[in-house]
């Protein structure tokens, strides 16, 4: 494999993991907690958190944390629906993600952070509804949440960027909230995976297309077909979605479905900014934040969303 040569050592390092992560999801859960600790950020003051629930689609709570900029300027904020990400079985479940944190404090924006219900317990469409939910309730109540209902964007990673995009598509579909921005980072978006990179990536260490069927396997019913808001990429129709960004990594299973569905979406007329970033592989960030390429893609995602989200020039 190509490995950029700030991920080399690293990758040597790693012990493979198990091709099917719901086989023992507790395990699974458990060692994502533990990947993710030294990233879990303790109470700085930079952001404040307000834990709540919104309704669900099912009569279910659904828990969301609310993050705002510690000292934030007086006015509406944007607001950015992030969605973790974990194979839509796993995730940051014992906190805000690191990653919404990084949004609230870099692009000054209100940040809704989702926990939505997870496979196996609960297949599609449960936490794609979930997500729905929150997001129709984060823009009906903009105004006394502080923030701006012509800025919402919605962000998240693998798991969180399926779920981002599929937002997107129901939010157009079904005369839901406008969306100002949708940032795909990383992103599995086709059930089918039968593209050259998710043949390519096959290093038990690393998310190969073995743990992405699994994943699929697991979040889908079974039989029938397959909606667009489980699988983006099954969408026959890409045009009046908000502009896009999308990162991908060149030792990713998932990078040319990614690199697929941006190209659609330029097609249809959707502006979209391209990231990829080769030798790296899905998620890297987690296992490398130390190292210039992670701190380097991880300012650049950010500076795309907070350009998106910044107001509107006064003539």
């Amino acid at each position: 494999m190509n490995v950029h040569p700030e991920l080399a050592g690293i990758l040597a390092g790693m012990a493979p993991r198990p091709d099917d992560p719901l086989a023992d999801i507790e395990a699974t859960r458990a060692g994502f907690r533990a990947l993710m600790a030294p990233l879990m950020r303790a109470d700085d003051g930079t952001v404040l958190i307000e834990e709540t629930t919104v309704p669900g689609p099912d009569g279910n709570d659904v828990p969301v944390q609310i993050l705002r900029p510690a000292g934030a300027a007086p006015g509406p904020l944007p607001a950015v629906l992030y969605i973790h990400g974990g194979g839509f079985s796993y995730g940051e479940l014992d906190g805000p993600s690191p990653m919404a944190r990084s949004v609230c404090t870099e692009t000054g924006a209100l940040v809704v952070n989702v926990h939505y219900r997870l496979v196996p317990e609960h297949p599609f469409p449960a936490g794609f509804e979930d997500c729905y939910a929150v997001l129709c309730w984060l823009a009906a109540n903009a105004a006394a949440l502080g923030a701006d209902p012509a800025r919402i964007a919605v962000a998240g990673a693998s798991a969180g960027g399926c779920l981002s995009a599929a937002l997107c598509l129901a939010a157009r579909d079904r005369g839901g909230p406008a969306l100002a921005f949708q940032t795909l980072l990383i992103p599995c978006l086709d059930d089918r995976l039968d593209t050259p990179s998710s043949h390519r990536v096959t290093d038990p260490r690393l998310t190969n297309r073995a743990k992405m069927r699994a994943m699929w396997d697991g979040y889908l019913p079974r039989g029938g077909d397959v909606s667009p808001y489980a699988a983006p990429a099954r969408a026959d129709d890409l045009s009046g979605l908000p502009p896009a960004y999308v990162l991908t990594c060149g030792l990713d299973p998932l990078r040319d479905e990614g690199l697929d569905y941006a190209r659609r979406l330029m097609e249809a007329g959707v502006p979209v900014e391209v990231k990829d970033v080769p030798g790296a592989w899905h998620l890297f960030e987690a296992s490398a934040p130390g190292t210039e390429l992670a701190r380097r893609t991880t300012r650049h995602w950010l500076a795309a969303l907070r350009t998106a989200l910044s107001p509107a020039p006064t003539s």
